[in-house]
């Protein structure tokens, strides 16, 4: 007789936050078993997941109740904390939480503080990627978390994503939250690269296409090049990461970089671009849209 393992039993997970991203890890953890409880401040968008079998609750109190893993998508510290404290007459001692967002260094001190109190055990993940690879599960995640807990999250990071990389044992240390400013400081330069190159060629009448041209195949080119300069040529501002959670990361990199005594003047400037894209209307779009900056409206 041939024998058969036992499907493993997938522990229940509440996702506070369901936006571009946690909607995405929301549908991918039900379709790969996880029974998913998920809030968000706009209840429509949790309810739109009801149709992939993802649970929408009223509160984060709800959402979290009976929760082995709780996992906070939101768009910053300030919100993730409020969230969980509203959570908090749910919570139970042991519980896991695994902290998505990029939050920064200092809001992480505000969140490890409440972890303590409540005796959570905090795994600091954010993640490397945006709307489509959030939707296909191809997410990298940062993740620093304690030798004992790894087991019980890599199931779910294998879900949501393509790699994970432990990055430290300590889910308290910061040693995620900090890789990923170093991460995002890479693709905001990217970001306005192509955007400011592509402006140029618009003011001196350069054909855009000769400039991908050149540079395709060669070490200059890149896949972010290429993709972040379609959507500019193509006027297509679908967000995929929009200009004001750009904005918002840059000024966390630059938080970071005062604590550290580092100068990141190119950061600076970029986080400027991203703020005059916004008030020029562009925020909701993707951060592609910083383009725009480079001209008087």
């Amino acid at each position: 007789m041939t024998s058969t393992q036992p499907t493993p039993i997938r522990p229940t997970v509440a996702v506070l936050g369901t936006g571009i991203i946690g909607a995405a890890i929301a549908r991918n953890l039900s379709r790969d078993d996880f029974p998913v409880r998920a809030w968000n401040r706009t209840p429509d968008k949790a309810a739109a997941l009801t149709t992939d079998g993802v649970t929408a609750t009223a509160s984060p109190a709800d959402a979290v109740t009976g929760a082995g893993i709780v996992l906070t998508v939101l768009n910053d510290g300030p919100r993730v904390l409020d969230a969980m404290r509203a959570a908090a007459p749910g919570l139970r001692p042991g519980t896991v939480w695994v902290q998505i967002s990029t939050v920064g260094v200092d809001a992480l001190d505000d969140l490890v503080v409440f972890a303590r109190e409540h005796e959570l055990t905090l795994v600091d993940a954010p993640v490397q990627g945006t709307r489509g690879p959030a939707e296909q599960g191809q997410l990298v995640v940062l993740a620093a978390g304690t030798p004992a807990i790894r087991e019980a999250v890599q199931p779910l990071f294998d879900t949501i994503g393509r790699r994970t990389l432990w990055v430290g044992e300590d889910g308290t240390s910061g040693a995620a939250t900090r890789l990923k400013l170093v991460l995002n400081t890479w693709v905001l330069a990217l970001t306005h690269g192509v955007g400011e190159a592509l402006a140029l060629a618009k003011g001196l009448d350069v054909d855009p296409q000769l400039f991908l041209d050149v540079v395709g195949g060669s070490p200059m080119d890149s896949g972010y090049l290429q993709l972040k300069s379609a959507a500019i040529l193509s006027d297509d501002y679908t967000p995929s990461f929009s200009v004001d959670n750009a904005e918002k990361d840059a000024r966390l990199v630059l938080q970071a970089a005062e604590h550290a005594g580092i100068r990141m003047d190119v950061v600076a400037a970029g986080a400027a671009r991203f703020r005059r894209a916004s008030e020029q209307g562009h925020g909701d779009q993707d951060m592609a849209a910083a383009y725009f900056a480079a001209f008087d409206k």
